[in-house]
């Protein structure tokens, strides 16, 4: 017989999580917000132990995800945004610098982080997945989040 270690979506309704999310493309980022608070309260969290911080946009995430995770004031963070390609390659940098910032911070830290950063060719694909034909990718990071959580606590 082998080990299986595995997190529950369940919380024990004393931790201490950031909600970090982008407000550019707003239209996109209020409804993941939506979901993963959501998310958070039906799995027993309390919201008076969540914070929610909004910076400018996704390229803005890895540095006040550095800054969250070093006060070693949260036990965890979901990171969410919406980066919409458009006819530039500026969706290219900011993807891709925003991917990396927010992987090298994770594991500079070792908490649980998990990661919420839509990247979509259009706007429907964005709204597919703030909620409607593809559920809300909000709700699905916290998810995400709150395995971690607990799976860390088993270590």
């Amino acid at each position: 017989m082998h080990r299986v270690l595995e997190g529950q979506l369940v919380l024990k309704g004393s931790e201490k999580v950031a909600v970090l999310a982008a407000r550019f493309n707003h239209l996109i980022t209020d409804r993941l917000v939506e979901g993963a608070l959501d998310c958070f309260r039906r799995h027993g969290g309390d919201l008076k132990n969540l914070t929610l911080v909004k910076v400018p946009g996704a390229y803005e995430l890895p540095f006040v995800l550095d800054k969250l995770l070093s006060s070693k004031k949260y036990d965890g963070v979901c990171v969410l945004g919406a980066v919409i390609r458009g006819s530039t390659p500026h969706f290219d940098y900011v993807s891709a610098e925003a991917t990396k910032g927010i992987a090298n911070t994770t594991l500079k830290y070792g908490l649980p982080v998990s990661f919420g950063l839509l990247t979509t060719d259009n706007i429907e694909q964005a709204l597919e997945r703030a909620g409607t034909k593809a559920g809300n990718k909000g709700a699905a990071a916290m998810d995400t989040l709150i395995e971690l959580l607990s799976l860390y606590s088993a270590f």
